[in-house]
């Protein structure tokens, strides 16, 4: 068995494996990555990337069955789901050319072992049965796994996930998507829009990341004018047969359904890959705690980094979260706790959704107000056919300074990230607004919302949030 001794051992080379390596390296660490494969990051392979590009096929051939209000008639829209299916793959395949660039890097360097690691003893791995490693701190980034709910196991030969579901040839028939989050929507509304039968379900009533109640109810409001979709649907039964899958369930109608689907994809969560790796011997537990800035499980010299960590399973927040690992790694038992930058999260459905800073439901302890957009109304958004959606951006009742917002309308990718910016840079209502606004431009609506946040400062006394600062419907 192949012997390795190194500083700073990293399970995992996704985006903060990679992150972390380079930042220990930096420091002046010796690093070795261990990972299994596949290789290119499961944002370029399986995640961002292939999903934008379904996404993009499908924007094209829902602007053609929808042009014919702007005097603009398309005959026959006709998509070609092989032709769709190897443009997603070729272009996917050459996002996860650029990664393996730096995968092929380390490989030439020494700084990569193909296997799977498992921890021995302490400052001891195991890699499958030809090599070990001793190391001085470890670096966890080994991603997470879908979920699959009890009721859908056993199913594999009919389930998608979106590990398999771009590596499809042809689109299918019709689809169960069982789950509303970001996978869930993303991928099951551009099914639809390519012409495919679609259902999407799931249960406690959620849909995406939406904790605001009035934002949440407008966004379920319009994506079923668009889609079959149920946020709290009762299942009661669901079995293979040929050709797919029966499920016999309650919708959102409370109408009872017996209905056959050729594929199921399964999106109801992802769970950390914490478990199983041999923390036990080495006195850790994946029930330790992580630092949120530090990244570390406990007091253990181990770091825990990207969806393993749980914390916000994002690739810019993967790469941060590397970056903090691997300088940490390389330094302890100094540790460092540097500043996270202020959550941004977007999904890609049309209208498109955000959440900046804090939400909705992590505004429950604080005395904040709350200011908001109709995008029904908003003149920009009218003249493109788009308008449709609340946001909705919340401040501190006693200073102004600005705390987050949910956002759900067209184009809240770009709104996201100017509100992240001036949250995170502590701006208040009134600094804000006396930044320049152009016209006509879908961002007039985010001046709409702090006009009215600022009327709403300027009223009565402080109240809880989640009460009445958030106006009707909350």
């Amino acid at each position: 068995m192949e012997q390795r001794e190194v500083d700073v051992a990293i399970l995992g080379a996704g985006t903060a494996g990679l992150s972390a390596r380079r930042t220990a390296k930096a420091e002046g660490a010796s690093v070795v990555m261990i990972d299994p494969g596949p290789f290119g990051t499961t944002c370029a392979r399986v995640g961002c990337m292939p999903s934008k590009l379904l996404i993009a096929a499908a924007e094209v051939a829902h602007c053609a069955r929808v042009a014919e209000p702007f005097g603009v008639r398309v005959r026959d829209v006709e998509v070609d789901g092989p032709a769709v299916m190897q443009r997603v793959q070729a272009e996917r395949d050459r996002f996860v050319g650029f990664v393996n660039e730096a995968i092929e890097a380390a490989k030439s360097e020494g700084e990569l072992i193909v296997g799977r690691g498992h921890i021995v003893a302490p400052g001891k791995l195991r890699v499958d049965d030809h090599t070990e490693v001793s190391f001085g701190r470890l670096v966890v980034a080994t991603g997470s796994s879908t979920f699959t709910p009890p009721p859908f196991r056993g199913l594999e030969q009919v389930m998608l996930t979106n590990e398999s579901v771009f590596e499809l040839d042809d689109l299918p028939g019709s689809l169960l998507v069982v789950g509303l989050g970001v996978i869930g929507l993303e991928l099951g509304q551009a099914f639809a829009r390519l012409g495919v039968r679609v259902t999407l379900v799931g249960i406690g009533g959620g849909v995406g990341p939406l904790t605001d109640p009035a934002v949440k109810k407008e966004a379920v409001q319009v994506f079923s004018g668009e889609l079959d979709l149920h946020p709290d649907y009762t299942l009661h039964r669901i079995e293979a047969e040929d050709g797919g899958v029966r499920v016999e369930f309650t919708d959102g109608s409370g109408v009872r359904r017996d209905e056959t689907f050729e594929r199921v994809l399964m999106a109801a969560g992802r769970r950390p890959n914490l478990g199983g790796l041999g923390l036990e011997n080495m006195g850790a537990s994946p029930d330790d705690p992580i630092g949120f800035e530090s990244m570390q499980l406990g007091e253990h010299p181990v770091f825990v980094a990207g969806d393993v960590s749980g914390i916000r399973p994002l690739l810019h927040e993967a790469a941060h979260e590397g970056r903090a690992a691997g300088r940490n790694a390389a330094r302890f038992p100094e540790v460092e706790r540097p500043p996270r930058k202020v959550n941004l999260g977007v999904v890609f459905s049309d209208p498109q959704i955000g959440i900046v800073g804090k939400s909705y439901a992590e505004l429950a302890s604080c005395e904040a107000v709350a200011g908001e957009v109709d995008y029904g109304r908003q003149g920009r958004a009218r003249v493109h056919r788009k308008n449709a959606g609340r946001v909705r951006i919340y401040a501190d009742k006693q200073s102004g300074v600005l705390l987050g917002a949910e956002l759900f309308g067209p184009d809240v990718e770009h709104l996201s990230h100017l509100l992240a910016w001036v949250v995170q840079q502590g701006l208040t209502v009134h600094e804000v607004l006396d930044l320049p606004f152009y016209h006509p431009v879908v961002e007039e609506g985010l001046r709409t919302a702090l006009v009215d946040l600022r009327s709403n400062l300027e009223q009565g006394e402080p109240v809880k949030c989640k009460v009445s600062a958030f106006g009707p419907g909350a």
